[in-house]
């Protein structure tokens, strides 16, 4: 799953494409277009689960100026995901899961 650049922003492109970080679909390639589109306009949360898919991803987002929000240890089921972005040092917050929705919505504000 990816995005694609269209007239009113971007629609989302589903492909058969190869598995990335064993899986179909994966959040990375999304991120990493995501991030290609919106730049720096872009927030991106990595809550629980297996693996290291986002870290790639959310690199990609860092990168570009955006921000990412992963989910503590403490409160996530599999810390695999988020562990894995906060271990890369691209995230701008690691919060509790109850917290990251008001921290979205400051952040909107």
């Amino acid at each position: 799953m990816r995005l694609k650049p269209a007239a009113n922003g971007a629609v989302i492109a589903l492909d058969q494409g190869p598995e990335i970080n064993f899986c179909r679909p994966a959040v990375d390639p999304m991120f990493e277009t995501a991030a290609q589109i919106y730049r720096s306009s872009l927030l991106a949360c990595i809550l629980t689960g297996m693996g290291s898919d986002g870290a790639n991803g959310g690199r990609a987002i860092a990168s570009a100026g955006g921000a990412v929000i992963a989910q503590d240890e403490e409160t996530s089921v599999v810390w695999g995901m988020p562990g894995a972005a906060a271990a890369a040092g691209i995230c701008s917050a690691i919060l509790p899961l109850d917290e990251i929705g008001p921290k979205i919505n400051s952040l909107l504000r």
